[in-house]
Formats: structure tokens, sequence, C-alpha cells
């Protein structure tokens, strides 16, 4: 039987010659019913997720960035139902992560094609996220970078957001982790991390997978320029935990209280201000095609057609 397939968009963003080749490409293939569903903004399209998913979807490609690609799993956590990304957004780190290219013919065939990986996902406050999720100056650079210079400056428009933000104060933290105290002091950002590369391609969590069972963990005490340059450049150049201004751990849970209110943000996406956080890792929660691993040649007779199956 042929599969009911179906798109969750956000019209607002492009990808090769768009939506309407996106239709084409999908028709292409064998297909059952093909359910759409466009979007005006991504916090709309949970509602559509969850139509999809009562319709019976057997695959869901998320058309968007990194906020999209955040709202959906939200809802399609624990469904068993393979998403497929379609990197429409200005950010596309989980795509990158996942070695899916902003080409839009070869993400749809990944999509039906590609290889079904288990991922896990962290999970904020209740709420799912893919890539990152941060309290504090991470969060304030994340809503203070304009949407249209991330598209035309990618990196350098965080920067330009971070150069504005390096005065901030210091804030109380208590952070513990799976039940014990490991942080208590005056921070400026909590980070909690599922894959390693965060906000602006930025190499943060060194030894991160989104498959491992853990959720990384980082609290930095850097204030001002100087320090927030030296811990940076750390970033860029070496090991982020070699940073005097930066401890890293990981866990299965996290809590952590702040002495006031801070901004907090799930995969670009900010929310309000708290002064508690509940994180957690949610193994295994999300399925994803990702390109097909093909056995070395000589591996064995039809090696390579398996690896290709859906």
């Amino acid at each position: 039987m042929s599969p009911t397939v179906a798109v969750i968009a956000h019209r607002k963003k492009t990808l090769g010659a768009g939506l309407d080749r996106l239709r084409v490409l999908i028709t292409e293939q064998d297909v059952g019913e093909l359910l759409w569903y466009e979007v005006p903004k991504s916090k709309k399209a949970p509602k559509k997720v969850r139509k999809a998913l009562k319709e019976g979807a057997d695959l869901v490609f998320v058309w968007g960035g990194d906020g999209m690609v955040q709202r959906c799993a939200d809802v399609m956590a624990g469904s068993e139902v393979p998403m497929a990304i379609l990197p429409a957004g200005t950010g596309n780190l989980f795509a990158t992560e996942m070695g899916i290219p902003i080409d839009l013919p070869e993400a749809v065939r990944i999509g039906f094609h590609g290889e079904h990986r288990k991922l896990d996902l962290g999970v904020l406050n209740g709420e799912h996220f893919a890539v990152m999720a941060g309290a504090g100056f991470e969060a304030k650079i994340m809503a203070d970078s304009d949407r249209d210079a991330k598209g035309r400056l990618g990196r350098l428009a965080y920067i330009s957001a971070a150069v504005r933000h390096v005065g901030g104060p210091l804030v109380p933290m208590t952070i513990k982790i799976d039940g014990t105290t490991w942080f208590e002091g005056d921070a400026s950002c909590l980070l909690l991390g599922n894959v390693g590369t965060i906000t602006g391609g930025i190499e943060a969590f060194d030894d991160a997978r989104p498959d491992d069972g853990w959720l990384e963990v980082g609290v930095s005490t850097a204030k001002g320029p100087i320090q927030w340059a030296r811990v940076l450049g750390q970033m860029t150049a070496g090991r982020s935990d070699e940073s005097p201004f930066v401890r890293i751990t990981r866990a299965r849970k996290v809590s952590a209280t702040f002495g006031a209110p801070l901004m907090y943000e799930l995969d670009g996406g900010d929310r309000e201000e708290v002064t508690e956080l509940k994180a957690s890792i949610a193994p295994d929660a999300l399925t994803v095609r990702v390109p097909a691993v093909r056995e070395p040649v000589g591996a064995g007779a039809g090696g390579d057609q398996d690896a290709v199956q859906a």
C-alpha cells in the first residue's frame, strides 16, 4: 500500500524552486494520499502536525528551519512516524547535523529513500527541542538576532547581537544535575545541548551526540567583552570545556533556579522569562530520515541496495 505523506510547510521560508516544485517532486514518488498544510509561522505548526498524525500520515515532511523542526518534533515525539526535513530556514543546524543538504530534490529523495535514525530530544519545561536550549546571555542573543540579518550574515548576525549584550549582569544560579547540586554561584548563561553545534554554527559541546541518551549541560561565568571573547575563541579554536569561564557536564535530568527572571529559548525560539527550569533527555524520541550510509565496496552482495531501502 502506498504511504500517506504529509507536508507541514512554513510558507514564508524558501528552498530551491519553492513549494510548488516540492509538490511535483513528492507526486513523482509512490504516494497514496498527500496531506498538505501551510502555516504563516512556526507556532501554528503543532496543530497541523496533530491533524496529520490523526489522518494516518506515514511520513511527515517539515519545510522550514530549526524553529519549525522544533515545533513539529514536540508533537511527533514518541509517535514512531518518521520526519523528513526540508531545510528552508535561516538556521538549519539540525538538518546539517543529520547530513541533509540545502538542496530540494536531494532532501526529498532522502525523505523517501533514506534510513530511519532514532534520535534523542531534550525536554525543557515540558517542551521538546532537537538542537539546544538556553537561558540568560545566549537566549538574549537569539531574541535580538534580526531574522533578515541571520539570512544575510549567518554567524555574523549572532556575533553582532552578542556584542550588544556582553555587558549584562551575572545572575545567581543553582543548577542540579540528576538531583545533586553541580553549580551554585553567579553566571551569565545556562546552555543545554542535544547536539554539539549551537547558535551561529559554534561548536559548544565537543563530544555531544543526538543518540547517546545524555543531555549536554554548560554554564558560563564570563562577563564583559574580554572574557566572552576568550570563551568564543576557545569554542572556535579548541575544546569549550578548557575555558576558565565555562563548566560542562552531561545529565539525564537538570533543574535550575535563578536569582532573577531570565528569558529562555529552544532551537532559536524565545520563550517567556522564568526563575526556574526543569530539563531532561527523551531517548529515541524522534525518528528522522537521514542519508543512507553505504557499506564499503566488497562488504557483501546487496549491501548498498539494502542500505537505501526506506
